[in-house]
């Protein structure tokens, strides 16, 4: 399957000009902004915001938020790197060349892409990480998801994929993650409270001053219990959703 579309009347075709097109008119300097960002700003900043949810959770969230959350966050990088490994057949498969192959006028901010285009490994990986990141806690999800609309914006942008190829990545990351959440969440929280109570390890994932789910009648601390699913205390927006 050499090529999805060929034609420019196509309005998978009409939408990239019309985003490419921007780089056409925006500045030098600012497509080499959006150069290193859609190639290595967002991811970073995904991975920040990640580590931002993980002490947040940390330090302000109960016993059993806590381990929720960093079973959650842990799970965010490796469903993303499922993601990306499932996409190596789809691509093979379907062979689409990149948008800049088959159609001329694009404005190529990075040159020298040689593998296929759909799906778009940038959004795959962008939206598995921060469907991950909703999956332990919303407010910081929905800024995550926010980036990872950004990062599939800029590849269109750039003019190395369709976007199909965005759309496409976007469904398949989302897809990968809250899949396989309930087995990795299952695998992955009871690991979490063992490390919880570990003295030494503990510390990543509830920190000593983070308020205490559980006390037994005279107010001390019955340590750290085994997470029950669907729980979540605290502020709305704080509520872990892995179950």
């Amino acid at each position: 399957m050499a090529g999805l579309e060929l034609d420019g009347s196509n309005p998978d075709v009409s939408l990239l000009y019309d985003i490419n097109g921007l780089a056409k008119a925006a500045p030098t300097w600012f497509d080499r902004v959006m150069e290193f960002v859609g190639e290595y700003g967002i991811m970073f900043g995904l991975v920040l915001l990640g580590l931002w949810c993980w002490w947040s959770m940390r330090k302000r969230g109960t016993a059993e938020d806590s381990v929720t959350a960093a079973a959650a966050i842990v799970w965010a990088p490796l469903a993303a790197a499922i993601a990306i490994l499932i996409n190596v057949p789809i691509r093979g498969f379907v062979e689409r060349p990149r948008p800049f192959n088959d159609h001329e006028g694009l404005e190529v901010l990075i040159h020298g892409k040689t593998d296929f285009s759909f799906v778009s490994d940038h959004s795959t990986l962008a939206m598995g990480i921060a469907v991950g990141i909703f999956v332990a806690n919303r407010k910081f999800g929905l800024y995550a998801i926010g980036l990872a609309i950004f990062a599939g914006f800029s590849r269109i942008y750039m003019g190395v994929h369709y976007p199909t190829d965005v759309i496409g990545g976007f469904a398949l990351g989302t897809a990968v993650t809250l899949l396989l959440a309930p087995l990795a969440m299952a695998l992955l929280t009871p690991l979490m409270a063992a490390v919880s109570r570990s003295p030494r390890v503990g510390w990543f994932v509830r920190s000593k001053s983070a308020p205490v789910a559980y006390a037994d009648e005279h107010g001390e601390a019955m340590g750290i219990p085994e997470p029950r699913p669907g729980s979540g205390r605290g502020d709305p927006g704080e509520k872990d959703l892995a179950a």
